[in-house]
């Protein structure tokens, strides 16, 4: 082996060429094996390779839909040997998904044993599992026989398998297909049989017809899984005139009425490809942090059907809010893409109307129509040429009798008698003279072969009248199919024909012909207010100053003694309710937004405040509020900046909050007050005081703000917003309140230095 790689003569021709060019060709030649041979589906028969294998090796297995099953082990490893040289892993995936109910609209595969079901649980192994076809997979391969479609090599060049086959439906629609290839993809949602077929019918009636006149007879998808489409029909109509869109899908679901005012939601149908296990995680985890706070519980009651039971937290919950909140947190509506890229005639891939896929099958039809009106007249020519001459054998029976008898080589003999005369006696063996060769024109090799072929039990009158009787039908058949193949009218009448066919067979009055997916109008989710979610129950917030947050019930006295950890003490206070959402400040200036009903209960020492929010750890807790609609805010920055902040600007919907007041370092946020008043009062580290008018300040939603008091050295220490005709209030060291009614020497514009603090003034330079 050594001496034949040294030697140069054997080694392969090296080739140069640039690597842009090399990588993007080999690159190419793998794009379109992905596109052709692996995720696109065929328009005609809306099938992959890998399914179209698996169908034409469980017909070559004989595995009928009336017949026995065999084990999946033994069609994969077929399919894998003879077809699909891939892994007999993948190719029994798609074999399981397609015998799966709740996965394809119209199962091809009849499987037997576990495959899989609704909650995301795989198959059974193949040595476990067994499967035959269905009848629409035979209504798939119905014409197979007869020469509707072209035949291939398969991989290694030792069998042949068809190129499409000759689907009797419109699959590609009836049962969906999706899949990723190279730089592009497709995702068809499945229909409903008799719908499509109706389509079809039209579409043959009136070849010119728009996508919008087929929306009356194909409404839009139908899911294996059932459901209910949301989806405005404008928006179906463009979907499908583009072959691009979506449609909004919910689950289909009722109240049950438990008696005493009680009630729950019970789910039966739940969206497609939704994994019900997955969907009840999900649902169970929104109760568990409180997303959705009229939400109790959730329970799953499925057996052979789906039954979830959604039980709300009191019986005054509004059920559409609920099932509004569920639309808008879970999987029980989602939105299903729509890409209609499938492959025109088996090559070139491309994104087609609804009409479009209905034309490209119904013209396949056609093809396959003429393919099998020509084999069956070559049949029918091959059956007339045998019947005349079994019918001359009748005619000349002792003389064919004769010469079978007698004649050493009784075919050639066949061949070569004139059977222009009418042999009536018969010869004994001594008479009889081996039949000469004439001119005149004698049996065929066809017709010899099926007279020596002929049973001696069929030498009855009866057999030559049935013949003669066969011949005329077969003649009349070979004229009615050749006026068919001359006139394109006949050939589209019969694909009409067919196609109701198949809906007689396969339409409502079928087991599974029954639309499943219901159409209603989606109406508006609107934001529900907290007081719609949560039954309204007094609490009391308590939050120390380490931070920990707590609700006890009920409104307790504020000046009560609580416990608290080792080294903390309480900061903030107040009476609140269940409905209510309070509003933290941090000192990095930006506020988060906590839910009251979702706050720790007070049975313990609460929980961190950090981590319901994501408060930074150097960041304090400037302020604590309820939130009150409508209201606005005094805020400011230790540097003296400060703005007026609507409220509703500042509520947060994430743990991370909302950013409103912009600081540069040291900076930190130190002021939040609600406005109530027509002044602003400002205090410094110095202790000088500044009052003017709250009309100087701006109404930002977010930023820096503008300087409320000007400072040579520290900051500012607080401010808030009092009516000047009531004076300025504070509380003086021995706890009593003060008021200062004339407030002409700390009066001045926005910005100046202010006046020393009035006797009195806390030391803490605070005025609350």
């Amino acid at each position: 082996m050594s001496d034949l790689i040294d030697d140069p003569n054997m080694m392969p021709e090296a080739t140069s060429e640039p690597l842009r060019r090399a990588i993007g060709d080999r690159y190419l030649t793998y794009a379109l094996s992905t596109i052709m041979h692996r995720a696109l589906p065929d328009a005609r028969d809306g099938l992959k390779p890998v399914h179209r294998r698996i169908l034409y090796a469980m017909r070559e297995l004989r595995l009928s839909s009336s017949g026995g099953f065999r084990k999946s082990a033994k069609i994969s490893g077929d399919v894998m040997g003879n077809y699909h040289p891939h892994g007999d892993a993948a190719i029994y995936d798609a074999m399981a998904r397609l015998a799966q109910d709740f996965a394809v609209r119209y199962p091809l595969v009849d499987g037997q044993g576990n495959f899989g079901n609704i909650d995301g649980d795989n198959p059974a192994a193949s040595r476990y599992t067994e499967a035959r076809m269905t009848p629409f997979a035979e209504a798939l391969l119905d014409g197979l026989a007869e020469d509707a479609v072209d035949y291939r090599d398969n991989y290694d060049g030792t069998l042949r398998e068809p190129v499409v086959l000759p689907a009797a439906f419109p699959n590609l629609l009836a049962n969906g297909s999706s899949g990723i290839a190279v730089g592009m993809a497709t995702n068809i949602p499945p229909h409903n049989i008799a719908e499509l077929i109706d389509a079809c019918i039209h579409l043959i009636k009136t070849p010119d017809a728009r996508d919008d006149t087929l929306l009356n007879f194909i409404p839009g998808p139908d899911f294996p899984t059932g459901g209910i489409i949301v989806e405005p029909p404008e928006s179906i109509a463009q979907a499908y005139r583009t072959g691009r869109g979506a449609f909004r899908l919910r689950c289909r679901h009722e109240i049950e009425d438990l008696g005493r005012g009680q009630w729950q939601i019970v789910v039966t149908e739940i969206p497609y490809q939704v994994q019900k296990s997955k969907l009840i995680e999900r649902i169970a985890e929104l109760i568990q942090t409180r997303k959705i706070p009229v939400l109790a519980d959730v329970r799953d009651e499925s057996t052979d059907d789906v039954r979830l039971i959604l039980e709300p937290r009191s019986k005054n919950v509004d059920p559409e809010v609920l099932m509004g909140l569920m639309y808008r947190n879970s999987d029980l509506e989602l939105r299903f893409s729509l890409n209609m890229n499938v492959l025109i005639d088996g090559v070139t891939p491309r994104v087609c109307s609804l009409k479009e896929v209905l034309r490209a099958f119904l013209d396949f039809r056609q093809e396959v129509l003429l393919r099998r009106s020509q084999h069956r007249m070559e049949k029918i020519d091959h059956r007339l040429e045998v019947l005349e001459g079994l019918i001359v054998a009748f005619l000349n029976l002792d003389r064919v009798i004769e010469i079978i008898r007698y004649d050493d080589e009784p075919k050639p003999a066949l061949m070569r008698e004139d059977w222009g005369r009418t042999f009536t006696r018969a010869m004994s063996e001594a008479d009889y003279i081996p039949p000469v060769a004439t001119d005149e024109e004698g049996l065929s090799d066809v017709q010899a072969e099926a007279i020596l072929n002929m049973r001696l039990r069929s030498l009855r009158r009866l057999e030559e009248m049935e013949l003669k009787r066969e011949r005329d039908a077969l003649m009349e058949e070979r004229a009615g199919l050749e006026d068919l193949l001359d006139d394109v009218s006949l050939q589209w009448a019969a694909v009409a024909d067919q196609l109701k066919e198949v809906k007689k067979t396969f339409g409502k009055n079928h087991a599974i012909g029954a639309r499943r997916t219901g159409f209603a109008e989606a109406g508006k989710i609107e934001e529900v207010p907290l007081e719609a979610m949560i039954e309204r129950e007094p609490i009391t917030v308590v939050c120390s100053q380490m931070g920990w947050i707590r609700a006890l019930t009920g409104h307790i006295d504020l000046n009560r003694e609580l416990k608290f950890k080792d080294g903390d003490a309480p900061r903030f206070m107040f009476h609140a309710e269940t409905t209510d959402r309070i509003l933290v400040f941090g000192s990095n200036g930006r506020f988060y937004t906590l839910s009251a009903a979702n706050l720790p209960g007070g049975r313990g020492m609460g929980e961190p405040l950090r981590l319901i929010v994501d408060l930074p750890n150097e960041a304090g807790i400037v302020d604590l509020l309820i939130h009150k609609p409508g209201r606005k805010l005094l805020v400011a920055s230790s540097a003296g900046d400060g703005f007026v902040v609507p409220e509703d600007e500042i509520v947060a919907q994430t743990r991370s909050g909302k950013q409103v007041l912009n600081l540069r370092a040291p900076a930190q946020a130190q002021v939040c007050r609600p406005v109530s008043g027509d002044h602003v009062a400002c205090v410094g580290e110095n202790r000088k005081v500044l009052v003017f008018p709250l009309d100087e300040l701006p109404e930002l939603t977010r930023g820096k703000g503008v300087r409320l008091q000007k400072y040579k050295d520290g900051g500012l220490s607080d401010a808030t917003t009092f009516n000047l005709a009531e004076g300025l209030s504070w509380r003086d060291p021995a706890g009593r309140t003060r008021t200062e009614s004339d407030l002409t020497e700390w009066r001045a514009k926005r910005a100046s230095s202010g006046r020393m603090a009035p006797r009195g003034f806390p030391r803490d330079n605070r005025f609350t």
